[in-house]
Parts: structure tokens; sequence; C-alpha cells
């Protein structure tokens, strides 16, 4: 391994272990590190200075001059450094903001940024005895920043009751109406039905009740071929295939026949529906919306809109 990857390598690890989340482990975090301590690559890490540095004629010119890369960054990349990099380490307790100025106001030119003194001393000690015990002690006094994000979205998570048992779905304008779909939609619509598979932006298949699925005749494998929401209603044998909209199409002509094609082996009644959050989201797609399917709007829980021209809900 050469020397140059070595040190990135090495920034990256230091990162990890100061606690930065993993989106700020990335190449351009370490290369910043780096920037900022003056580590060149034949330096050592008992090298590292503490220096301020703005952006695009500090970092990213020590980065371009010290770390050749094939594709040098660009000035209009200084807003991705500063965005989501120094933002993260400035919270991380790693970088201090305009150490040098205080008072410097909000986006001046003359904005810098300078490792903080006490994770100076963890940085220099990467590779010596001390480096625990230094690190150790860091991370006892401000904490890992990677811990406060996992809380914080923690406290966003959207919780909603399947079987009786409390599942959380990530923050967020689709899983909101996720939520609605099993709170409002369901209870009103397909009263007793059993929620089979929801997936989340997070985590795609966030509950799935695999027993249910194979004995009707859906693969369980091919999660990513799902919609969204699917419920299913034994007493009238209905199975309630559920998009919902918030920045994607609905079920369009052409996702019914691909979810047909998938569900061929499933011989239950099938009622397609599309999930607004409001009329002004279902406008937008409505030229989309294929026939006989049901449209279900959010903020107008009580009502359905039928696609099927000669009769209500109810499969093909």
């Amino acid at each position: 391994m050469n020397l140059f990857v070595s040190k990135v390598d090495e920034a990256q690890e230091i990162l990890k272990a100061l606690g930065l989340p993993v989106a700020q482990q990335n190449e351009m975090s370490a290369l910043t590190l780096l920037a900022l301590c003056d580590i060149k690559e034949d330096s050592k890490w008992s090298d590292a200075i503490r220096q301020s540095m703005g952006v695009t004629k500090g970092v990213m010119t020590f980065v371009n001059e010290n770390y050749k890369k094939a594709q040098p960054y660009a000035p209009n990349t200084r807003e991705t450094f500063r965005r989501q990099v120094l933002h993260q380490l400035v919270q991380a307790r790693v970088v201090d903001y305009n150490p040098d100025i205080p008072n410097l106001p909000v986006n001046s030119p003359r904005a810098h940024y300078a490792i903080g003194k006490e994770a100076l001393e963890v940085i220099k000690s990467y590779g010596s005895a001390e480096w625990d015990d230094k690190l150790s002690n860091f991370i006892s006094s401000v904490g890992k920043l990677s811990e406060i994000y996992d809380k914080a979205r923690e406290m966003q998570m959207i919780p909603v009751i399947i079987e009786g048992e409390e599942y959380k779905l990530s923050a967020g304008k689709h899983n909101v109406i996720q939520a609605a779909v099993i709170e409002e939609f369901a209870p009103r619509f397909s009263p007793g039905a059993k929620v089979l598979y929801i997936g989340d932006t997070a985590k795609k298949d966030l509950y799935v009740d695999s027993k249910t699925l194979e004995e009707i005749g859906i693969p369980i494998t091919e999660h990513s071929k799902l919609p969204d929401i699917v419920i299913y209603d034994k007493d009238k044998e209905w199975l309630f295939l559920i998009e919902v909209v918030t920045s994607h199409v609905p079920v369009s002509p052409k996702r019914v026949l691909e979810m047909e094609e998938f569900l061929s082996d499933c011989k239950i009644g099938k009622v397609y529906v599309t999930a607004f959050p409001d009329k002004a989201e279902f406008r937008k797609y409505v030229a989309d919306i294929a026939w006989e399917t049901e449209v279900w709007i959010a903020d107008n829980p009580d009502h359905m809109i039928h696609f099927n021209g000669d009769r209500f809900i109810g499969p093909r």
C-alpha cells in the first residue's frame, strides 16, 4: 500500500474513532482532516499542528497540492466541503469555527477553521501508546457525534402499530403517509385485515409476514418488487397492494402489469391503491394512474376515488 492511501486510510480511522458519523468517514473528510493538521504524505501524526484555514484557498488548495487526484477538487465543491464535512467536524468538537475572530458574521469570506486543541492532542497520539487513553478522555468529555445523530434520528422516528407491536419508520413525508395508511386507511376500508408487508425508506423490509405471504403464493425473496404496503383481508379474500406517492410514480398501467406478473401465483383478488398525502399531490399524477385501481388521499381519509368506472372498491 502506498503512502498516500495509507495516510487517507489512517485519517478515516481517526475520524471513525472520534465518533464521526459514517457519512463523515469518507475520503473527503479524511483529506480535510489531513489539511487542517498539515499532514502531508511523508508526515508523522505527531507532526500535526493547529492552523486556521479557509475552505477554498486553505483546505482545498492543500488537498489538491499534496494529495494528487485524477480529478482535483474544483472551486464549486467548496459548499460540499463546508456543508458535508466541516459543519459536522465542528459539531463533533473536532474542529473550531472562526477561532481567530469568533464574532465574524455568518458566511463571511474570512470564515476559517482549525483543529480543536483537545482533538489535536488525540490526533498527535495516533499510533502511539497514549492513543487509547487520550481518545477515551476526549470521547468522555465531548461524546460521539454519531451517537448524538442516532439519538436524534430515533426521536424523529414515526411509530406505527402492527399486530399489537410498535415498529418505527424513519422520518420523512413518505413514511408519514405509510403510517396513515396503516392507521387511517386500513380500519376504514379493510377492517380486521392483516398487514403482510411494509417497507421503509431506510429499511426496505421493515415488517414482513413471510409465512402468510408464502401461503398465498407471493414470493418472499424479491421484496424490491412488492409495493410499499401489502394488506390481506382474509374474510373477503382481497389483497390490497398500496403504493405511497410523495415523490415517485403512482400505480400506473406499467406498474400493474409488473405486479400482475410478479404475483401470478397468488390467486387472491387484488386491489391496487395509490395513496397520496393531499389533493395537490394527486393532481400532479392523475394522468398516470391506471384504470381499475383506487386512490386514497390522506388528508381526506374517509373517501376513495375509484378509477374502476362501473363499480366501487374491489378486485378486478
